[in-house]
């Protein structure tokens, strides 16, 4: 294709709006449109929604304006999946990059909700992608180079680590997330998630790869604070629960060949000694032939860090509009795309 990609973004919510700024300021992407969840936002300027200067593009809360709207790709990110929307987005021949996690292993779908959706791209001409830092990036993007040094995989763990003790949001660390709780079992709708878009993700690799996968499993644990700590949402006493972690598994003859771990913390000083909390980051490890251990850290301010991480999502979709739309029709995965090269100005 010649010329910018128009691209219409789709929610404006913390990765929406990130996104939105960086497809207003990307050199080669063109704002087409916004359509936003609240209608209490339509009818505002994008540029002012995104927190630049006003750009000419209004938002809007209509699906069927957005759909009759000429444009390449769609930055697919509001709350929720709704597969009707979608369907009609790619019938009108916009190709669809989303940050939700449910087109990562297309054979792990509900049959008829991809026959539903390959139907669509086939009749758009279209292609749609998930993506997005973790899963995405990490489990994907970065994996597969560090895999191709290789040539036995014994097993790959892949480890984000999340310090919360700067997060001033007391609703959602001790109502939500259970931190300062009694240890206590752990809430199984919580694994299940985690192991589902865990599962999916790294299925795609390990098909990719030609290794098959027995059955994917997942567990949640939970450790206490060893004493009283002060962090800013609140207090912790010693005896509550200050650290949770989840890790999903691929096995494959009853042990693990792929492994993702979800490490969330509000202090470090736990009950668990074994369990070794990093700065929040993340760690891959390669374990075969050819054995890796590498580290990624975030050296952000903790007055920052809100303002930074949505950009570990958004900015791996905006970046990968370009090969979406260049891609053959249907749910393309990280496997098929080529490498997503971001271009700056």
């Amino acid at each position: 294709m010649s010329g910018p990609y128009r691209v219409i973004q789709w929610a404006t919510g913390n990765i929406g709006a990130r996104a939105l700024r960086a497809v207003i300021e990307h050199p080669e992407l063109e704002l087409a449109g916004l359509w936003v969840s609240s209608p209490a936002k339509a009818g505002q300027d994008a540029g002012v929604l995104a927190g630049v200067a006003p750009c000419g593009i209004v938002a809007t809360h209509s699906v069927d304006a957005m759909v009759a709207t000429e444009a390449d790709c769609v930055l697919y990110m509001r709350q929720g999946t709704d597969i009707d929307e979608l369907c009609a987005l790619l019938v009108s021949g916009k190709n669809v990059v989303t940050t939700r996690g449910d087109f990562h292993h297309p054979p792990a779908m509900d049959p008829q909700v991809r026959a539903r959706v390959e139907a669509a791209c086939q009749a758009g001409g279209t292609s749609i992608h998930s993506t997005g830092s973790s899963p995405g990036f990490v489990t994907e993007a970065l994996t597969l180079p560090l895999l191709s040094l290789s040539r036995r995989l014994d097993c790959l763990t892949i480890e984000e680590f999340a310090d919360m003790s700067s997060r001033n949001s007391p609703d959602l660390l001790f109502r939500v997330m259970g931190y300062g709780a009694a240890i206590g079992a752990f809430d199984p709708r919580k694994v299940e998630h985690v192991r589902r878009n865990f599962a999916d993700s790294l299925a795609q690799i390990a098909e990719g790869i030609g290794i098959e996968i027995d059955e994917w499993v997942a567990a949640g644990e939970m450790s206490p604070a060893a004493k009283r700590v002060e962090i800013a949402a609140g207090v912790i006493e010693a005896g509550q629960v200050a650290a949770q972690r989840i890790t999903v598994s691929g096995l494959r003859g009853g042990k693990p060949a792929l492994r993702f771990r979800a490490n969330w913390y509000c202090s470090r000083d736990i009950a668990h000694a074994d369990w070794e909390l990093r700065e929040s980051g993340w760690r891959i490890r390669v374990e075969g032939d050819t054995p890796l251990d590498v580290g990624i850290t975030f050296p952000v301010a903790p007055e920052h860090y809100a303002a930074f991480t949505p950009g570990l999502t958004a900015h791996r979709a905006v970046n990968a509009v370009a090969a979406v739309c260049a891609a053959a029709p249907g749910i393309r995965t990280t496997v098929d795309l080529p490498q997503v090269i971001a271009r700056f100005p």
